[in-house]
């Protein structure tokens, strides 16, 4: 925390205590009905709220015991302190008694003030019409009551106990009460009194130097003739109590001229500086020496105090609070020994003593008490207290404090005390962040003013607003100079420049519906700076904007009048227009939004880059971002929708937006939060918080870099929420909680409002009070578990610098920005990273910077030659060359070491004994792997395509992190890849020896390769090699673990025989007698039906699929597997088996299961996966760049897991340009995707690449691109291109190779939707590239392929 505003205090002499206890200070002042407790100015130690409806009338502190006692006018509570041994000091009510219990209160007894005062021994005074001592060790017991004939305005007891001195109001007498016994059984005083000529003001006691010391009692009283008089102790015979000491004339210890020669009153405020501070502050000083450099005037002032203070006198400092200090010292008070002397130490005049900041005599001047004090060690402090509603806190050398030089700096403003007296209930900021407006529940406004970057970061206050009626909505103009009140049923415009505001101009108004916002429109010309123009709009969707002419002011240094020429503009607001905010639907709320990312630039269009000024959502959940334009054409109000998206989030009770179109929102529960790209219409963050905490706030910022931050408040706390980047590998969050602020140690009451200020300080207000927080905080505490930071000195870090490391482009040798390479086809860039890491690490000394492009050029990453090579026909050798077509990588051009499976290993070995400082552990883990896979994959460079090498790369990945993450099953996006390559043979045996040649179906189901094997023998091969494994899998070797493989295998000779061997099993007498049976007998099926159902039962679902498959009821089984299971793969895996990809079965499980899980879901890899094994591609290519429920007949609702981020994936696009080129009919599916819509899916993968922090990759993307020559015109049958004379012409550069497979589609049974079976295998239209003929096509389709692209993986 940086800064606090404890609250206002309350304007009564006894609103604020302090006092050195327990080797530390502690100050307590009553704010509203709070005591705020502070330790050194700047830390709140704690607030305790009072729950009594009369107000805190008193507070005292006792300087033995830490007690402190506060106040109503009926109650006194006592409140000891406990946990400083484990410091967390703390305060907790000890005991509470009513004042005066036995009297009836009446009403003018009920407003007498308290007072109350600490002696010795923890007895506690409290005065009031009564004066009542309280022995207060134990349970408070009252030890002496005497009722006076005034009620007591002031007592105080000295701190032996000896004396009581107290006063009514306006009173000349001053009466001292001195004490005759100490007895707790018979306590008695006798009194006298002490005249004065004119009423006293205020006195208080001498403190001895510390509570163990016995000193002569001296009490200083002020009156109001501008006298300070000083009565010390008499002999014990003498009739006096207290006698005359000496007086100082007040008004004559500061010559001031002007006053002799006015009539004005002479104004003067004074405090003692006990000795005892004195003594502590000079001890300070001489240890310190004099301030650097050490000048022969400051040597001279150090010297000055030194003399002073070794008469241990008390000193009396007087101030005019215009500029003019003096200081005298009152020598040997109380002395009976010593003669008694006043004289000046210093009179000085300086403009750090202009407490009135430059105000005449005219200027109207608040009661003030002033006290000070001086820690054993440390320097003085000076408190004002100023009745207007603040404490200002200041320190001083006391050296400087009394030099003579008028140059001399001598006091510094440590903190403001200051903060309203009622509960905060919202804050708003203005669009900079410079000032902000706060509003309590009482309808007090206050504008706080704000110093962006200032090395002393607080907030301070411009002016306070009561409003006599409620306010619903406000607005700051012009950087906090004008505030905008919107009410019932008018509008307010004040001045808030100075500390008095003044009312301007009001406007009634009247509209259908509750308002529901007041927003601040763009201005017609960014020059008329006095002309504004600010938007109503209500539940009807109906809007009102108003004209607001301000006075003119210096906006600048220059003063320049505004563009309008009018410098005497008077100020107005007036009605502008009435409008209607159409398609807003049923509208929920309107809010305006929160300004983050770069400063807005004015341009006067009306189009979606022009900054949006306000978010609307529906009750169904729909948000909506608006701008709107003013006054163009003559036109009222433009407004223009510029990003909307259905969230589903029904009713929601919050939602916030900020400038970079995201929106967050809350449920009606207020315990679940969402945040969304409404831009980019995808879910990035949702959580549910169960910790019975509501959600009752969000307020967004961003770093300079755009990067945003999301303050999510709860009642006690504030969570601050990152931004993260992209990570679609490791299915990492987008947003993660970064830190947590919370309060609940500092007060007890629950926030109010919260909001950023302009340079990333967060403000909370709770209560009466502010809590300001900087940017710093430890980043040990940090919530994000992989945030593995330097140590820096203090353990502190900018939260800035923090989110900017957890976005920001990558360095080209992480791990993540490797792995796009890999899946964008730019193996041979990687190759060129690798080899300039390895010569980087080659020579590098820990504690030496790596570049983040180890010297490579820009250029190299986003150059078209390695992409034009992939699309002009060159196939997977060229993918997987050795070649770099990047130089040398370094620079080096000595250096011709190319990559190899052996450098991969030196690297690696490298990597695993340094650091890399741009690499957190967990990232070096993952680059490890990685650079272990590209070796492993150069090694089978020869034999491996494009989508094969990928595959293989990636399925090495998951093999090595698979016990670091919960990720189990390989993704759909690599089973894409392997689908669709040509080296399935490789991939097989690769799979299979990485589980060492012992496959269960674990393992299968791990790598996906049932649902990517095209070859039907080879799905059947290793499906038998599954059984043979699952049954030896175990010493027992159990039949049924293999029953539901070898009967999909429709071997069931093989299982009788495995059950002829199983004498052990109790059940193998019944199930070899069942088998013998023929099952093609109807009898015999109906009895396998049984069993299954039996065994369905007993929940032996593995066991009743196969007694389903020996009925012949493969659909039955197939639902075993998808619904019981819950086993996708196993269920496709047995209906590919058991009737091949062209049966009915698989068939209806891909449509109806498969394709609707990938709707729900939005998995597009999935759904391209099913459309292909449909032998729709035309539909797999349009899956990969359109919403997959939109594709389907009968759409369901997609829930939110489909708007998740993690759906999207910039690999979906290297798919589509290598998928849309590959036959007819993915020709026909890409050639109905309209130029705007496939626009839009490029630069949408562009942003997603700069999200991830691959900006030089998206950078690539948008400009190697290449659309199709008649993107838009669609192929259908009935036209040309169905027979391949139009499709190609689609395309500005092919392979060459292109399937003609749209005849075969429309003619296939599948398509036409009947049997498959009645089709040859080499004639189905969706046969498998790698190992099915393509049907006979046209010879005007056919080109002959070239001996370079054998291999072509039909890439682009």
């Amino acid at each position: 925390m940086k800064a606090v505003l404890p609250g206002k205090p309350e304007s009564r002499r006894q609103a604020l205590a302090t006092g050195y206890w327990d080797s530390r200070r502690i100050t307590a002042y009553i704010t509203g009905s709070a005591l705020s407790i502070l330790g050194e100015p700047d830390t709140l130690l704690q607030t305790i709220y009072d729950d009594d409806d009369d107000p805190l009338d008193a507070v005292a502190l006792d300087e033995a015991s830490g007690k402190i006692a506060v106040s109503t006018r009926r109650t006194v509570r006592i409140y000891r302190p406990f946990g400083q041994k484990e410091n967390a000091l703390r305060w907790a009510l000890q005991s509470s008694f009513a004042i005066n219990p036995n009297q009836e209160r009446t009403d003018t007894n009920r407003d007498t003030p308290i007072s109350l005062s600490w002696g010795s021994s923890e007895e506690l005074l409290v005065a009031h019409s009564h004066l009542e001592l309280y022995q207060t060790s134990s349970d408070p017991e009252c030890s002496w009551r005497k009722e006076l004939a005034s009620p007591a305005a002031l007592a105080t007891l000295s701190y032996d106990s000896a004396y009581i001195a107290s006063i009514s109001q306006v009173d000349r007498l001053v009466k001292v009460w001195r004490r005759l016994s100490y007895g707790s059984d018979d306590v008695r005083f006798d009194f006298a009194y002490l005249a004065h000529p004119q009423p006293v003001t205020g006195f208080h006691w001498r403190l001895p130097h510390h509570i163990d010391q016995t000193i002569d009692n001296v009490l200083y009283t002020f009156c109001a003739d501008n006298t300070l008089r000083v009565w010390t102790g008499s002999d014990s015979h003498g009739q006096q109590h207290l006698q005359l000491w000496g007086k100082l004339d007040l008004a004559t210890a500061i010559q001031d001229r002007a006053a002799k020669s006015s009539a004005v009153p002479v104004f003067r405020w004074a405090f003692i500086m006990h000795g005892r501070d004195l003594s502590a502050a000079t001890e300070t000083a001489v240890r310190d020496g004099a301030s650097p450099p050490a000048a022969a005037d400051d040597t001279a002032a150090l010297d000055h105090v030194i003399a002073v203070a070794n008469r241990s006198p008390e000193i009396c400092v007087v101030l005019d609070g215009q500029g003019r200090m003096s200081a005298w010292a009152l020598e040997n008070v109380g002395c009976k020994t010593q003669k008694a002397a006043i004289f000046n130490v210093v009179h000085v005049n300086s403009p750090e003593f202009d407490f009135l900041k430059g105000g005449g005599s005219a200027t109207p001047r608040p009661h003030v008490e002033a006290y000070s004090y001086c820690n054993p060690g440390g320097h003085l402090h000076i408190l004002m207290h100023f009745f207007d509603g603040g404490i200002e806190v200041y320190r001083t050398r006391i050296a400087q404090l009394f030099d003579v030089n008028p140059q001399t700096r001598r006091m510094a403003l440590t903190c403001l005390w200051n903060g309203h007296s009622a509960p905060i209930r919202k804050i708003v900021r203005n669009f900079s962040g410079r000032a902000i407006v706060s509003r309590t529940e009482k309808n007090q406004s206050i504008v706080w003013k704000h110093q962006l970057d200032a090395k002393r970061t607080t907030i301070s206050r411009q002016t306070a607003i009561q409003h006599d009626v409620h306010i619903h909505r406000m607005c700051l103009l012009r950087k906090g100079r004008f505030v905008v009140f919107l009410c019932r049923d008018h509008v307010a415009l004040w001045d808030c420049r100075k500390s008095t505001p003044v009312l301007l101009a009001e406007g009634k108004y009247d509209i259908p519906g509750k308002p529901l916002c007041l927003l601040i429109l763009p201005r017609v010309k960014v020059e008329d700076y006095t002309t504004a123009h600010i938007a109503t709009i209500t539940s009807e969707k109906q809007g009102l904007v108003w004209e607001v002419k301000l006075p003119f002011y210096a906006a600048h240094e220059s003063g320049a009048p505004p563009a309008n020429g009018n410098s005497h503009q008077r100020a107005s607001i007036r009605e502008f227009v009435k409008f209607e905010l159409e398609g807003a639907g049923d509208l929920g709320y309107v809010l305006p939004v929160d300004p983050a990312g770069a400063s807005p630039i004015v341009s006067g269009f009306l189009d979606v880059f022009a900054r949006d000024v306000a978010i609307s959502y529906t009750h169904s959940g729909r948000v909506e971002f608006w701008t709107a334009r003013v006054g163009h054409e003559g036109k009222g109000v433009e407004w223009l929708s510029t990003s909307s998206m259905e969230t589903g989030v029904a009713s929601p009770a919050l939602v916030s937006g900020s400038t970079m179109r995201r929106a967050a929102l809350v449920d009606a529960a207020r315990s679940s939060l969402t945040i969304w790209d409404i831009r980019g219409a995808r879910l990035e963050y949702a959580d549910d918080f169960e910790d019975g905490q509501a959600i009752q706030d969000l307020d967004w910022t961003s770093t300079p870099d755009s990067q945003s931050i999301l303050a999510v408040g709860f009642p006690h706390r504030v969570l601050l929420l990152s931004q993260m980047r992209f990570d679609y590998l490791n299915k990492g969050p987008a947003w993660a909680p970064l830190r947590e602020i919370n309060i609940r140690g500092l007060t007890p009451h629950p926030i109010g409002d919260s909001t950023w200020l302009g340079d990333g300080h967060l403000v909370i207000g709770a209560g009466n009070q502010f809590f300001v927080h900087d940017r710093q905080f430890d980043v040990s505490s940090s919530l994000v578990a992989t945030l593995r930071l330097p140590q820096r000195k203090g353990g502190n870090w900018d939260l800035f610098d923090v989110v900017q490391r957890l976005n920001g482009p990558l360095p080209v040798f992480h791990p993540q920005f490797l792995s796009q390479c890999i899946l964008a086809g730019k193996i041979a860039l990687v190759h060129a990273v690798l080899l300039a890491l390895h010569r980087t690490l080659k020579f590098w000394v820990e504690g030496e910077p790596i570049d983040d492009y180890l010297g490579l050029p820009t250029e190299a990453f986003y150059i078209s030659d390695n992409a034009s090579k992939a699309s002009s026909g060159k196939g997977a050798l060229d993918y997987l060359s050795r070649g770099e077509p990047y130089g040398n990588g370094g620079g080096d051009g000595g250096d011709d070491e190319t990559f190899s499976e052996e450098l991969a290993g030196v690297i690696s070995e490298k990597l695993t004994r340094v650091g890399i400082p741009q690499l957190s552990g967990h990232e070096q883990i993952q680059l490890v792997d990685i650079v272990e896979c590209v070796g492993l994959v150069e090694k089978q460079r020869r034999s491996l395509d494009e989508n094969g090498a990928r595959f293989t790369l990636f399925f090495r990945q998951h093999a090595l992190r698979k016990g670091r993450t919960n990720e189990i099953h390989l993704s759909w996006r690599e089973i894409n890849w392997a689908y669709h390559s040509g080296s399935q043979d490789i991939l097989l045996d690769f799979v299979a020896r990485q589980h060492h040649g012992r496959m269960l179906w674990e393992d299968a189901r791990e790598s996906g390769i049932f649902m990517w094997l095209t070859d039907g023998a080879a799905v059947r091969a290793q499906f038998e090699a599954i059984a043979r494994n699952e049954y030896t899998k175990s010493e027992v070797k159990n039949p049924v673990d293999c029953s539901l493989f070898y009967l999909a295998l429709k071997k069931k000779t093989v299982l009788q025989g495995l059950w002829r061997m199983a004498s052990w099993n109790r059940e193998q007498g019944a199930t070899q007698r069942f088998l013998a049976n023929n099952f093609d007998d109807p009898k015999w099926r109906t009895a396998a039906l049984k069993n299954a159902y039996a065994l369905m039962s007993k929940r032996r679902f593995e066991y009743a699929a196969a007694f389903f498959l020996l009925a012949g009821h493969l659909d039955d089984a197939v639902n075993v597997c998808f619904n019981q299971l819950k086993d996708l793969q196993l269920a496709i895996a047995v209906a590919r088996v058991y009737k091949g990809d062209h049966g009915p079965v698989l068939r209806k499980l891909l449509e109806e299961e498969v394709l609707a899980i990938a709707a729900q879901e939005g998995n597009r890899w999935l759904a391209s996966w099913a459309f292909w094994m449909l032998h729709r591609r035309d539909m797999a290519v349009r899956a990969l760049i359109t919403p997959v429920y939109t594709l389907l007949e009968t759409p369901g609702s997609p829930d939110l897991r489909s708007k998740l981020f993690l759906t999207d994936d910039p690999a979906l696009v290297i798919l589509y340009a290598q998928l849309r080129q590959k036959t007819l009919q993915t020709l026909r599916g890409a050639s109905k995707v309209t130029p705007k819509v496939e626009w839009e899916f490029v630069l949408h993968n562009a942003r997603l690449y700069d999200r991830m922090g691959c900006d030089l990759l998206g950078l690539d993307l948008v400009r190697n691109w290449e659309f199709f020559a008649g993107a838009g015109a669609t192929l259908d049958d009935s036209t040309p291109a169905a027979n391949g004379l139009g499709a190609l012409s689609l395309l500005k550069r092919r392979g060459s190779l292109v399937v003609s497979d749209l005849l075969a589609a429309s003619q296939s049974p599948v398509a036409a939707g009947g049997l498959a079976q009645f089709m040859p295998a080499e004639m189905k239209s969706g046969g498998h590239l790698g190992h099915h003929q393509p049907s006979p096509a046209p010879a005007t389709v056919f080109e002959e392929p070239d001996a370079s692209s054998l291999l072509d993986s039909f890439g682009f």
